[in-house]
């Protein structure tokens, strides 16, 4: 399951969940919504159980995308403990698996 995280709240879930990987995207970003369904699928594998999945309305909410180190869009970081991990500008979901992998 995919969690939609605002400024609000982005640092209380970060810091309620170990590890955490966050799809940044745009409302206009048409990779971005390409790879919606691919981000939901990973959520929901077994591989991955014990990390919280969330996506960030990069627009619209300034401080979890500084917070994320976004310079493109779709942005994946990676959170471990509430700290960054690794941030990259990709649509590849290999890549995005490679990042999963490596939070375990």
């Amino acid at each position: 399951m995919v969690h939609l995280a605002t400024d609000a709240d982005f640092q209380e879930k970060l810091n309620g969940h170990p590890k955490v990987i966050v799809k940044y995207y745009a409302d206009w970003c048409g990779s971005c919504k390409l790879f919606a369904p691919k981000f939901k699928r990973l959520s929901a594998d077994e591989r991955f159980t014990g990390i919280e999945f969330m996506e960030v309305n990069a627009e619209e909410n300034q401080a979890a995308r500084k917070a994320g180190g976004v310079d493109n869009l779709p942005f994946i970081a990676t959170f471990k403990n509430g700290q960054l991990v690794k941030g990259a500008a990709t649509s590849k979901e290999e890549f995005v698996v490679s990042m999963l992998e490596e939070l375990k």
